[in-house]
């Protein structure tokens, strides 16, 4: 059983926040890395940024690293919940692509 039959399927959203999180960042970072790893295709504005990370805080899955009260821009990084639930959701991507090659004959790149 992997932790994604807990917490159900993640949106690509969270799945690439939770991913930009392996390394501390604060919320403009965040949207950049997205962005970077999604070779620009998806773009996050300001709210559903801030509204997926209050989502993640209240779930454990990141955590809002301590910083000096003085200090603008708020760091977070991901937990070892967070950690689990990224690596289940790898694992039914690749269940999910491995049984879609099988019904439609891929065995490699080949495009349809």
């Amino acid at each position: 059983m992997y932790a994604n039959q807990e917490w159900g399927a993640l949106t690509e959203t969270v799945y690439y926040i939770l991913l930009s999180l392996f390394t501390p960042l604060h919320g403009y970072g965040i949207m950049q890395n997205v962005r970077d790893l999604s070779q620009g295709r998806v773009n996050l504005g300001a709210g559903t940024l801030y509204g997926a990370i209050s989502t993640l805080l209240e779930k454990g899955w990141i955590n809002q690293l301590t910083m000096d009260m003085d200090a603008r821009k708020k760091e977070y990084v991901i937990t070892n919940i967070g950690k689990a639930v990224v690596s289940g959701e790898i694992r039914r991507l690749e269940e999910l692509i491995e049984n879609g090659k099988k019904i439609v004959g891929l065995t490699g790149q080949e495009v349809i």
